[in-house]
């Protein structure tokens, strides 16, 4: 079933908070996506983290009512992806929607040159992104000044690639396809990848699929379609099961919460980065950041007064 709409409006459900991790199809943006799930559970407050092009597909993470606090603060800094780069012919775009603008014969390139360079783009890498990315360039997003007629270079960034394996190579009549498995820092370009190899062979490549299969704790066990969700509209993990899987834990004994519940800091315990607090119960409090000894919120998510 889907949400309550009259006269093109939303209403609102009895929507618990949380995460909601779609398998996204392709030919949508993540903003069609987030409009799709509004409809469906009733909300208008649904966010997204980490955004995927129409032509990929896959793990999508979005956040529900109060969740929506979560997204800039999960642990998604590690991603996970499926993909096919074709290696004779570079596009404007780096992937098979651009328009092509070299072509060379690649069916002959040698495997142990496709291995090398691949090789050569593992490990931390300096990468430039996409000049269509949705990088900002002075306030405007890279890929709209391509589309107004602007040459758009954008400077290199470090990443790092943990692993680039070819799973399959596949000969054609002017071209070789690689069907490839990657995992990598956010912020990785697999079309970067994808142009950069075969720059490197000299033959020009581009990325012809794309699918996510992991972002940070969250895979595409946990994933589901839009039409599954619109049989069953309900959040994937709530706040408390989302914090529990992307972050280390602490658990606060009753005074410890009632001080976080008010925006008070902790004693420190000894633990690096935004961990969350929780109660002996399992529910999420805050999460926090230890300083000068102490472990001060950056996010409390059970507050004494309630937004």
């Amino acid at each position: 079933m889907s949400g309550p709409i009259v006269c093109g409006k939303i209403l609102a459900m009895d929507v618990a908070p949380g995460l909601v991790i779609v398998d996204k199809p392709a030919g949508m943006t993540s903003h069609d996506v987030v409009s799709r799930l509004r409809k469906l559970l009733g909300t208008r407050k649904i966010g997204h983290a980490g955004t995927l092009d129409p032509m990929a597909t896959g793990v999508l993470v979005l956040g529900v009512q109060r969740a929506t606090r979560l997204l800039g603060h999960l642990a998604l800094d590690t991603k996970a992806y499926r993909a096919t780069i074709r290696l004779g012919a570079s596009t404007s775009t780096d992937d098979a929607e651009g328009e092509t603008l070299e072509t060379v014969d690649a069916s002959g390139v040698a495997e142990d040159a496709i291995l090398a360079g691949v090789q050569e783009l593992t490990g931390d890498i300096e990468q430039r992104p996409s000049s269509v990315s949705a990088i900002k360039v002075d306030g405007k997003r890279a890929y709209a000044r391509v589309r107004a007629g602007e040459e758009v270079e954008l400077p290199t960034r470090p990443v790092t690639v943990s692993a680039f394996t070819v799973e399959d190579l596949r000969r054609g009549p002017d071209h070789t396809d690689l069907d490839v498995s990657v995992e990598c820092s956010s912020g990785t370009y697999i079309r970067a990848l994808a142009r950069d190899l075969g720059a490197g062979l000299g033959v020009g490549g581009h990325l012809t699929a794309l699918r996510r299969t992991r972002v940070g704790p969250f895979g595409l066990d946990l994933a589901r379609t839009l039409e599954e969700l619109a049989d069953r509209p309900e959040v994937t993990h709530s706040v408390d099961a989302a914090v529990a899987a992307a972050f280390r834990l602490r658990t606060a004994d009753d005074t410890e919460a009632t001080d976080l519940s008010h925006g008070r800091a902790l004693s420190e315990a000894g633990m690096s980065g935004v961990y969350a607090v929780a109660d002996s119960d399992g529910r999420a409090l805050a999460l926090v950041r230890e300083s000068d000894g102490r472990a001060r919120p950056v996010l409390v998510l059970a507050p004494a007064t309630p937004a």
